[in-house]
């Protein structure tokens, strides 16, 4: 039994006491402990592929920021690697492919990524939970199906994708069949963190803003909804669409119990549109730079948008790796002692 379950209970649209509060990106470059694990790994794939590691830097920020909720340390691109496309991280540029891919042949020959596929994941969220001892929820996640579909063509971050986007308006059959390899092995890869330990699971399109609404519908939702079938009747799926400011409402028609906010998105409009599924987010990660007295001030008022019930309280986007530790947990700190 959960000492903590604020987020599930808020997930699920049960009554809380407060809001609970966890952030992306809690388990980063804001905190000196996380940097002081991470120099420990010879690079980031290899820190990333190391279970006692990943399930230390988890647990880092329930212990320093005091939040309500531990999320896995791993990336989202561990799934293009399991189904036979390895990536690198490039030290201040990011993700790169050294293969991309670019025919039927390339998508022939990538395979259904099992859970096993990821046993340094399942064995960093068995060491993780054990180490939680039922403090808090341990949330899980992977990457949509078009987010990993767009570094899996373009090779590397993009402020546009657009060979990623060429190849869905010139070969939508084959993007069709990528999307579906990558949703099956995100199912299975999602199933097996739940058989781990994972309380909750969120699934991070990243990317889909780059879509227009009518291409985010049949090359992204389509396949989050998979998703959220598949996984839902198990743990409560929360789904993080970045800048689809248009699609709140359809994802509120999935079978996911809530739905993540980027920090451009207005609470009321949200909540109209969401219908009964809880709501997470969405101060803008730059309100942390600000003044103690403005963090307040502008936090108090979300809360307040947002309302107690229906709502977990996050970030629009994650943690920025400059941030002061000491603004991070005013923010954490503020969220908790909000009087109703």
């Amino acid at each position: 039994m959960l000492k903590n379950d604020l987020l599930l209970r808020a997930a699920r649209g049960q009554e809380v006491e407060r809001a609970p509060v966890w952030l992306m990106r809690q388990a980063g470059r804001v905190l000196p402990e996380y940097r002081a694990t991470r120099a420990k790994a010879k690079n980031f794939v290899e820190f990333v592929k190391n279970p006692e590691l990943a399930a230390e830097v988890t647990i880092q920020p329930v212990d320093i920021l005091g939040v309500d909720a531990a999320i896995i340390f791993s990336d989202i691109l561990v799934i293009p690697e399991a189904m036979g496309l390895p990536y690198e991280m490039v030290e201040a540029k990011g993700p790169r492919f050294p293969n991309t891919i670019q025919s039927k042949k390339d998508i022939d020959n990538l395979k259904i990524a099992q859970a096993d596929d990821l046993d340094y994941v399942m064995n960093a969220l068995r060491l993780a939970k054990k180490e939680l001892n039922n403090r808090v929820p341990l949330i899980g996640f992977c990457g949509a199906p078009f987010t990993l579909l767009a570094y899996m063509v373009e090779g590397n971050g993009s402020k546009t994708f657009s060979k990623a986007k060429q190849f869905l308006y010139t070969e939508p059959e084959l993007a069709h069949q990528l999307l579906e390899k990558i949703t099956q092995s995100s199912i299975n890869y999602l199933k097996g963190q739940v058989a781990a330990g994972a309380d909750l699971l969120q699934i991070f399109d990243s990317w889909a803003g780059v879509l227009s609404e009518k291409m985010y519908y049949e090359f992204s939702l389509k396949y989050i909804s998979k998703i959220c079938d598949a996984l839902s009747p198990l743990v409560p799926v929360t789904v993080f669409a970045k800048d689809a400011h248009y699609a709140i409402k359809k994802i509120s028609e999935t079978s996911c119990n809530s739905i993540g906010l980027d920090w451009t998105i207005d609470p009321m409009k949200a909540r109209q549109e969401a219908g009964n599924k809880t709501l997470q987010g969405n101060a803008d990660p730059c309100l942390l730079y600000a003044p103690e007295k403005t963090i307040i001030e502008e936090t108090h008022a979300m809360l307040r948008a947002f309302g107690k019930n229906h709502y977990i309280c996050n970030l629009g986007h994650g943690l920025y790796p400059d941030l002061d530790k000491e603004k991070v947990k005013l923010f954490v700190n503020v969220v908790k002692e909000f009087k109703w």
